[in-house]
């Protein structure tokens, strides 16, 4: 996620970190390089344009180039000014207080609105809310099949009529909805052009039908300047309450996130960071803007943790842990956590530094497969005390997970030097640390 802008911020803001006397020269020599790194980003030209002009006032002062760290100015200039560009504050969906309250997702074909249905419907579960997913597309083969399987995957009921057109679905679906008491109805449409007026007339008498709470443009963050030429078509058309943006995990320059506020007027109110059901945060633009710094963005990663971390098995590690009884079963639990959290990529990016020192460094996940099925080849008894993993037991567990007796090996060395930390740990102020402070908790 904007890894390539990322990069470049980084470079230009070492310079200027680097420079013993700023001057207005070389301030403005830089924002000429961030201008660059914006447009080859695919961010929009005017709203460059306007965050350059916007930077460049506040940064060519005399408070600026006679403050004690001049760059470290600059730098909080542009974070400033970027996180105004991006919106200033989050704006969430439409709360889910009455019955039903209706979420109706717009878009282009491919742009991911019948997975973010999933992950909508699975996101009001998890507040005790009832949803109801609804297929108003009727035009593309399997759609409908497609959003039962997501309803199906997650618990979550599908409404769908054969032989209607989508107003006359959405309108039945409403009543449903209202007669069976769900909380939540997401109205998953046909992807269409917004140049294809038949189809545009058709969404129009679905708002005026059902009157929805949020009229969401699901927009591919990948198609870069595209996704901010199609918010703004379908907005004109169609005034949406707001937009999400998908697939962000896979856009390294971020041009759509950067612009689509400033060219349309709506918010982003979400952004979905991958293909789980999980996968989908509330857009923040003040975090998205320390991501974009390379600052690192901990609340996020907070949040992210708690939403995972069994609570009950971190208050029984942390003992684990206080009396240096650490095993392998505890290891494997913890692996199980921290899937859950999302890509290690995404999550490495979000602590500050720790990103730009891993720079260029693949992650290979497959470790993750690895290890867990060396663990689950082990007996109970192996998992909980290592050191009686002898020779013989070594090539079991090897052929049991598929794996060379060298990996068994590593583990087990890994584990070893893993558990002679935590004991380390434990001589230092390690009872005076307050709970949920330890870094295993993922």
């Amino acid at each position: 996620m904007f890894g390539d802008l990322i990069d470049k911020f980084d470079g230009i803001f070492r310079k200027l970190r680097g420079a013993g006397k700023l001057t207005e020269k070389n301030i403005r020599d830089s924002l000429r390089e961030v201008r660059r790194a914006l447009l080859e980003a695919d961010v929009n030209y005017k709203v460059t344009k306007e965050f350059i002009k916007a930077v460049e006032k506040s940064a060519v002062g005399e408070k600026v180039l006679k403050s004690i760290e001049p760059g470290q100015q600059i730098i909080k200039i542009v974070h400033h000014e970027l996180i105004k560009l991006l919106g200033e504050k989050a704006e969430p969906l439409a709360p889910i207080d009455k019955s039903p309250t209706i979420y109706m997702l717009n878009g282009l074909q491919g742009s991911g609105k019948t997975t973010l249905s999933g992950k909508l419907a699975l996101e009001a579960k998890r507040k005790n809310k009832k949803p109801l997913l609804v297929a108003a597309d009727i035009y593309r083969p399997a759609a409908v099949k497609q959003l039962k399987v997501v309803g199906k995957s997650i618990d979550v009921e599908l409404f769908s009529l054969e032989g209607k057109n989508p107003p006359k679905i959405c309108t039945e679906a409403k009543k449903y909805a209202e007669k069976n008491f769900f909380d939540l109805m997401i109205i998953d449409t046909a992807g269409r052009l917004h140049i294809d007026d038949e189809l545009m007339n058709e969404l129009e008498e679905i708002k005026a039908r059902v009157n929805p709470d949020e009229l969401l443009l699901v927009a591919d963050a990948m198609t870069g300047q595209d996704a901010v030429n199609v918010a703004e078509q379908f907005h004109n058309r169609l005034n949406i309450t707001g937009v999400v943006l998908t697939k962000l995990d896979g856009d390294a320059r971020g041009g759509a996130a950067i612009s689509i506020r400033a060219v349309t007027g709506c918010p982003i109110k979400m952004v979905s960071t991958g293909e789980k059901p999980s996968d989908l945060e509330v857009f923040h633009p003040d975090r998205m803007a320390s991501r974009i710094l390379g600052m690192g963005d901990i609340v996020s990663l907070v949040e992210k943790t708690e939403q995972t971390l069994d609570l009950e098995k971190a208050a029984k590690l942390e003992e684990k842990l206080r009396k240096n009884a650490f095993t392998l079963e505890d290891f494997y639990d913890q692996l199980q956590q921290l899937k859950k959290m999302g890509p290690l990529e995404s999550i490495i990016g979000m602590i500050p530094g720790v990103g730009k020192a891993l720079k260029g460094i693949q992650i290979d996940e497959t470790g993750i497969v690895r290890v867990e099925a060396i663990i689950q080849s082990m007996t109970p008894k192996e998992r909980q005390n290592p050191d009686i993993i002898d020779g013989s037991r070594k090539r079991r567990i090897a052929d049991g997970s598929g794996n060379s007796v060298q990996h068994i090996n590593q583990l087990l060395k890994q584990f070893v030097a893993m558990r002679k930390m935590i004991k380390n740990m434990s001589k230092m102020k390690f009872k005076n640390l307050p709970r949920g402070a330890f870094p295993f908790q993922m």
